[in-house]
């Protein structure tokens, strides 16, 4: 007997729903220019685990840094517990990210030599397990912001002058 194809929509849909949004680094787009994108693992104590499930973190100054044993997440601020007692964590320790070998060489290369840096978009549960999407960006100027803001406005005011006309 062969066996029914698998439902990839189900399974997609899955994946999503098993995403749990913790923290989000919103000033990061305006800040920076994205050039690429990963997906990485944190090291984590029990009493971390928890705060993170209550939502209580903030990643809008943190930075990742490599040294000779890792990547390693910078000033992130995850808050104490409050029944974690005298076991509770430090809310701005380092945290070691879970990267292949290969990928950490290559950020720390791309940062070192094209002044680029690597920061925390998002931090989220994925079926359970504590994951980090970070970016490889380089820093806008001020007057990137104000294009930004140009073109953002010029959009909204073609989209509202294409509502209105389609109302008449």
């Amino acid at each position: 007997m062969a066996k029914p194809a698998k439902n990839t929509e189900k399974s997609e849909n899955s994946a999503k729903s098993g995403e749990q949004l913790v923290a989000q680094n919103r000033a990061a787009s305006y800040n920076y220019h994205i050039l690429e994108k990963h997906e990485a693992g944190l090291v984590l104590h029990g009493t971390e685990v928890k705060a993170l499930r209550e939502g209580k973190a903030n990643i809008r100054d943190a930075y990742v840094d490599f040294k000779a044993n890792g990547a390693w997440l910078v000033n992130a601020h995850i808050a104490q517990y409050l029944a974690g007692g005298p076991w509770n964590h430090e809310p701005l320790g380092s945290r070691q990210l879970l990267l292949n070998k290969r990928e950490i060489l290559k950020l720390s290369g791309r940062t070192e030599s094209k002044g680029l840096t690597v920061i925390p978009l998002k931090i989220y549960f994925r079926n359970g397990i504590a994951k980090v999407e970070i970016a490889l960006a380089q820093g806008k100027k001020s007057w990137d912001r104000r294009q930004d803001e140009r073109t953002k406005e010029a959009r909204k005011e073609v989209e509202q002058s294409m509502y209105r006309n389609r109302r008449r």
